[in-house]
């Protein structure tokens, strides 16, 4: 999932709208939905994480570089080995298999 912080005088959507782009070459389509707000504390004891649901379209494939080794869409059944737990547990409130959490 693409992510990243917040620059200085950027509003949540523009991040949002810049990750996409920067991480996945994607668009979003239509209007994001916040889906939930995280406490993150092993960044730190006030770090939020804002997690959106968007579709997207992806403008052309993402070409690996030093931030991103490899780019793609999976199945949900179907994850590449290594998807880390809390991606998986991310995925898993978004398909409504468990609520989601306060901590990410």
């Amino acid at each position: 999932m693409p992510g990243g912080g917040l620059e200085r005088h950027e509003t949540a959507e523009e991040a949002l709208i810049k990750e996409l782009r920067e991480e996945g070459n994607l668009q979003i389509v239509g209007r994001p939905q916040l889906f939930h707000v995280y406490l993150n504390t092993s960044a730190s004891r006030r770090d939020h994480v804002l997690f959106y649901r968007a579709k997207v379209t992806q403008t052309a494939p993402r070409a690996p570089d030093r931030e991103i080794i490899e780019c793609g869409f999976f199945a949900l059944d179907d994850l590449p080995q290594g998807t880390t737990s809390a991606t998986r547990r991310r995925l898993a409130e978004l398909a409504g298999e468990h609520a989601p959490a306060h901590i990410w």
